[in-house]
């Protein structure tokens, strides 16, 4: 995809919209229109975006954003932390310094900061927060109208992904754009192996191998005159009821790659075993360091999901599909077997693909709407994680009836943590097996 002719053609549409808004009746017929091309028609060029979550992830989706046209601006962001916020905005200017136009005022700060960033008259909101407030927040765009890229997990357990689905479909119903951080579903290589696989390149599939093994992600040491609750929240993506572990924030990745090729149908069950063997320092918090998750489909196929984060141990990231007339190594972008074919197709950054896609699907107003898939994937994700902290069998069905929340109804800074350290400094972790740790059950 060409960056230099993606601005062209978003510059050309406006024009053309112009000309075409000239005989629309009043300004209720431009009240139907998508937000951003309301904005064109009202005499204004910018795309305005707001960013809520200013942590790595986040800054670099705004990056990405921004490289998706030179009409597209930052006005707002929202952040738990100011000097995250502060740290992010000046990465930002120094990147795309002609796009951000953030002032004092459109910088919000605290629990709340989402809803004023909402309010601050963006048109796209960009929510990468840490994941237990993804599901509330993303709802609270789509109530205010707003397109939204959100990034994954779309919700740590069944009733907060119930919420992300049923704001997906109001954002069908109000023509709205909802674009996942699931973002290999956006890399031109997968996407053409992708298409071939479906096509019976390999023939039937019978198995899926999905491997996501790697080292601690961004761990944070406790600082001085931090409370135990600020120091979860900074250091949350080891804390369960924070991120919803490594099957949430890593081998998501790959379960959504296996539920693609099999046509995104939910499994019949999962099975699976964990633990927590080398990070046992706090700083690791309470969640497991290795898991292994099996998939039963009702046509027989299985997929098998490993994940593990531990220090100074072989690294890898790969999905392999096995099939009845041959395999691919989807990343390699590679079939073998009675078919023999390597990708050789144009490269593109994929994350600036997602969201070249959602804008101009935004200017075209034709928003794509990933709800289906994003919840899914993420729902695969969080019954691995029952599987393999309670070490029973989990029905899909009965998975989708659990009413267990991670996350309490409230917190703050001011809240006590759900999870606190033993005399030693550590965080109880799940036992499998062991009655009293049923709060992994359904």
């Amino acid at each position: 995809m060409n960056r230099t002719k993606s601005a062209k053609t978003a510059r050309t549409s406006r024009r053309e919209f112009l000309k075409a808004s000239a005989a629309l009746a009043g300004a209720t017929a431009l009240s139907r229109l998508p937000i951003s091309q309301s904005a064109y028609a009202a005499g204004t060029d910018a795309i305005k975006i707001g960013l809520i979550g200013c942590g790595g992830r986040g800054t670099a989706a705004a990056i990405n954003a921004m490289t998706a046209g030179e009409e597209i601006q930052l006005i707002g962001m929202a952040e738990l932390f100011r000097d995250r916020l502060e740290s992010s905005l000046e990465r930002l200017k120094t990147t795309k310094r002609k796009q951000v136009a953030v002032k004092d005022d459109r910088c919000f700060v605290g629990f709340d900061a989402y809803k004023q960033l909402i309010q601050s008259g963006v048109d796209v909101v960009l929510i990468a927060p840490t994941s237990c407030f993804i599901p509330a927040i993303l709802k609270a765009c789509i109530d205010a109208g707003k397109h939204v890229f959100c990034e994954k997990p779309h919700g740590i357990d069944v009733p907060g992904v119930k919420v992300a689905m049923a704001a997906c479909e109001e954002a069908k119903r109000k023509n709205l754009a909802v674009v996942s951080g699931l973002c290999w579903r956006y890399d031109l290589g997968v996407r053409e192996t992708m298409k071939r696989i479906h096509d019976g390149a390999i023939g039937e599939i019978v198995a899926v191998q999905e491997t996501y093994v790697t080292k601690p992600y961004i761990v944070r040491e406790r600082q001085p005159g931090w409370s135990e609750m600020e120091y979860q929240l900074r250091n949350w993506y080891h804390f369960n009821y924070l991120s919803g572990d490594q099957t949430l924030q890593q081998l998501i990745h790959s379960l959504d790659k296996a539920s693609w090729a099999l046509g995104d149908k939910p499994p019949v069950k999962a099975w699976g075993m964990g633990g927590r063997q080398v990070c046992l320092d706090p700083k690791y918090g309470d969640q497991f360091d290795h898991q292994a998750v099996i998939f039963e489909y009702a046509n027989g196929v299985r997929v098998f999901g490993l994940t593990r984060d531990m220090p100074d141990c072989f690294n890898e990231t790969s999905d392999f599909i096995i099939g009845t007339k041959g395999r691919c190594s989807l990343l390699d972008n590679r079939i073998e077997g009675e078919t023999k074919w390597q990708y050789e197709g144009p490269k593109e950054n994929m994350y600036n693909v997602e969201h070249q896609e959602l804008f101009d699907s935004i200017r075209s107003g034709k928003p794509i709407n990933n709800g289906n898939y994003m919840c899914l994937s993420t729902l695969l994700g969080i019954v691995a994680q029952m599987a393999c902290y309670s070490g029973q069998t989990i029905l899909w069905e009965k998975a989708m009836e659990s009413k267990r929340v991670l996350t309490p109804e409230r917190i703050g800074f001011d809240t006590e943590p759900p999870i606190k350290p033993d005399k030693n400094g550590q965080y109880p972790t799940a036992m499998p097996g062991k009655a009293e740790y049923d709060r992994w059950m359904i």
